[in-house]
């Protein structure tokens, strides 16, 4: 059984790949000052390269879990999103309202085949 670690930091790894899948740590947007949609794509970029740094992509996602602050926020947040995932292959989804520290708006976990 291999482990393979990504981006791994004091805390955690931001992606973890065992057995065929690619598990992604729960990502927030670089720049927190960027309105729900700005951080809604911050976030879907870094998946993107996470994806890509496992060998697999958006195409192959399993689920997606979406904290928002504000579940108002959510007709925004999904105009990004529906934009980026890939309509033949809709992973499953959540998305629920939470309190998140500072400015941050909105945090994604995936998970996904490789």
């Amino acid at each position: 059984m291999t482990v393979i670690r990504h981006e791994v930091g004091p805390m955690m790894s931001r992606a973890v790949e065992h057995n065929g899948t690619v598990y992604l740590a729960g990502l927030t947007a670089a720049d927190a000052s960027a309105g729900i949609e700005g951080q809604t794509q911050q976030i879907l970029d870094h998946i993107d390269q996470l994806l890509a740094l496992a060998g697999t992509s958006k195409s192959n996602l399993l689920t997606c879990m979406i904290y928002v602050t504000d579940i108002r926020d959510r007709p925004a947040m999904n105009k990004v999103y529906q934009a980026w995932f890939d309509p033949k292959n809709k992973p499953t989804r959540a998305c629920v309202e939470v309190n998140l520290a500072g400015d941050t708006r909105i945090e994604i976990v995936v998970t996904a085949a490789k």
